[in-house]
């Protein structure tokens, strides 16, 4: 029997930052995480899996993806998460929140382009995200083409394509002049788990108006 990788946060990974514009920038560490298909496999089974909702222009609409706790019976899905909020503290000396978790089942999972306005202020952020099993297009637009619906990929000018125990981490001004993106594929692949991380300064003008999880609604 093939014995099973240490599950460990590799401190000798380079960490390649790449300036989106003058105020917005992405890090990448490749094999940040050592021993994730054990994680993923853990979390995959351990976690309680739900389905979310969003709102769409005035409806609800079920998410294509599921979400979870990172925790199960007051304890973390796998025993590294804690190591893994910790790490990202250290090097980004902010109080990052997290870890959020969602899963992408198959191909037919997905998010369209977005930012992560449920944080409000959006100026100076750092959104940290680890990919756990399959590699998965990761796609990032400036807003300046959240039109673009012809252009390839969307208008996606970036594509960051995290594999199993990949880090990214965007920040400065990337949720605010940035978009995102996991666009579905058409070809057979199993699952990726998604552990998010966020953090706002809170400085600049908060974003006001509805979002995908809080609507506003007028009287008519």
């Amino acid at each position: 029997m093939k014995a099973l990788a240490p599950v460990v946060v590799r401190r000798d990974v380079q960490f390649e930052r790449r300036w989106l514009d003058d105020g917005s920038w992405v890090d990448v560490a490749r094999g940040w995480l050592a021993g994730a298909d054990a994680v993923h496999a853990t979390v995959l089974e351990r976690a309680r899996w739900r389905q979310g909702k969003l709102w769409r222009y005035d409806h609800w609409v079920v998410e294509p993806r599921m979400g979870a706790s990172a925790s199960r019976d007051a304890a973390p899905l796998h025993p590294v998460l804690p190591e893994l909020t910790r790490a990202l503290r250290r090097r980004y000396q902010v109080p990052l929140d997290g870890p959020a978790v969602a899963l992408y089942r198959n191909g037919d999972d997905g998010v369209a382009f977005h930012r992560d306005r449920e944080m409000r202020w959006l100026d100076d952020t750092v959104v940290a995200v680890l990919t756990l099993g399959e590699r998965r297009p990761w796609f990032l637009r400036p807003r300046a083409n959240r039109y673009a619906h012809t252009l390839p990929n969307q208008g996606a000018t970036h594509d960051i394509a995290p594999a199993n125990g990949d880090l990214l981490v965007m920040g400065g001004r990337c949720q605010a002049d940035w978009e995102h993106s996991v666009p579905r594929v058409h070809h057979p692949i199993g699952p990726r788990i998604s552990l998010q991380w966020r953090w706002t300064s809170r400085r600049g003008r908060p974003v006001t108006g509805a979002t995908y999880r809080a609507p506003r609604f007028f009287s008519r």
